[in-house]
């Protein structure tokens, strides 16, 4: 984790990613790149620092602003999983497939 957030620092270009759950309910997320796919159990974005899954229960996008990189999902959040950058295209194939 210290590499990207050295990352980070060096490149100002690079746009800031932070995660804030509020309640297991409420998530908001910055330096999205991509919305890969969602549904109601689970999201697959891809973000800054690489793909991040979200999986729960009742899952809706709240706010999405594509210019600005921001992301907001309600419902209950079970799981949130970085996906490593040597499995990334292969888990962005698996869920492409999946959620066609």
């Amino acid at each position: 984790m210290s590499q990207y957030y050295e990352t980070n620092q060096t490149k100002s270009n690079v746009p800031d990613h932070d995660l804030v759950m509020r309640g297991r309910r409420t998530l908001e997320i910055t330096g999205v790149k991509q919305v890969e796919s969602f549904d109601n159990e689970e999201f697959l974005l891809e973000t800054v620092m690489g793909f991040l899954a979200i999986k729960g229960q009742n899952l809706q996008m709240k706010n999405l602003d594509v210019d600005k990189g921001i992301v907001s999902i309600k419902g209950k959040i079970f799981d949130l999983v970085y996906l490593d950058d040597q499995h990334g295209e292969k888990a962005k194939g698996f869920f492409s497939k999946l959620f066609r």
